[in-house]
């Protein structure tokens, strides 16, 4: 199967969805990184990351900037469900990995622990992430893992 990981431009935001195109556009301008996964041309999952200071007001994002001086924050991550589990969020992550190593000496990024994303905690932990704090956001419907990973050589 022939997939790449590439930056993504603004004629790829209207094939990926669960945001408004007003913030993909957003994000783009602000993102360090932004990739998309396409198989055959098919664009079939996202990441976007950003490190601090950014004009972003996302809570979880907030969180980190208070405890961590440097870091790249993991907003999102998309794979599409015919797609899952087949070590694409894997190679995400390794890809953002040998990006970040030299802008920032660790990723970050929050699960849902309430309601609880099992799967995605079990993946972060498989990957290395620890819980480094908690917070309940949407009002207290939601409470959220913060996680971190160092990277190494940092």
């Amino acid at each position: 199967m022939d997939f790449n990981i590439d930056t993504a431009t603004t004629e790829d935001l209207p094939a990926v969805s669960s945001v408004t195109l007003v913030d993909m556009e957003h994000f783009l301008s602000i993102a360090e990184y932004f990739r998309i996964l396409k198989i055959k041309d098919q664009i079939v999952g996202f990441l976007i990351a950003l490190t601090p200071g950014k004009n972003y007001q996302s809570l979880n994002y907030k969180w980190f900037e208070k405890k961590y001086k440097s870091f790249m924050y993991i907003d999102r991550i998309v794979i599409a469900p015919a797609f899952h589990g087949n070590g694409f969020g894997r190679a995400f992550y390794d890809n953002l990995s040998d990006f970040s190593s030299e802008q920032a000496p660790r990723i970050t990024c929050e699960v849902n622990i309430r309601p609880m994303n099992e799967g995605s905690i079990l993946f972060h932990e498989k990957y290395g992430f620890d819980q480094v704090g908690t917070q309940e956001t949407e009002g207290g419907t939601k409470e959220v893992s913060l996680m971190a990973i160092d990277l190494p050589n940092n």
